[in-house]
């Protein structure tokens, strides 16, 4: 169980990290891809639905002298305009984290419903693609990740 509970926590906050942990910990695939989207979307569904005033606390806490047109924000705005939730849902586990992923989309006032399937379907997809890459990737895992 203890197992499980690591790979669940370190996937809610950095999604790569969930099945190289799975990896180390010896956990069978589906169990690694299972625990993996099941720690993304518990992030997706907290941000989603602390909504706007959890995240405007964060970002005082963190970035006091919040520039508004920063080249972050452009980016985010960017990718926002042309592929919508789905594109940041698909971008989360790569770019983003799922706190930051979940906080973009909710600060677009995105749908909750729309964001828990896009969410989904991303940490579905990029968790099995992630956890294959990292069981053949093997000793070479080990390497980067010790």
């Amino acid at each position: 169980m203890e197992k499980y509970f690591t790979v669940f926590s370190v996937s809610a906050f950095k999604f790569i990290l969930g099945p190289v942990t799975g990896y180390f910990l010896e956990l069978s695939q589906l169990e690694t891809i299972i625990t993996t989207v099941l720690g993304m979307m518990a992030t997706v569904i907290i941000i989603a639905y602390a909504g706007s005033s959890l995240r405007d606390k964060v970002l005082r806490l963190f970035f006091r002298k919040r520039r508004i047109f920063s080249p972050r924000n452009r980016k985010v705005v960017k990718i926002w305009r042309k592929y919508g939730v789905w594109g940041v849902a698909f971008l989360t586990p790569l770019l983003f984290s799922p706190p930051i992923g979940a906080a973009i989309a909710v600060s677009f006032g995105e749908k909750k419903m729309k964001i828990f399937s896009s969410m989904l379907a991303s940490a579905i997809f990029w968790g099995i693609f992630f956890t294959y890459l990292v069981l053949l990737g093997g000793e070479k895992v080990t390497y980067y990740f010790s």
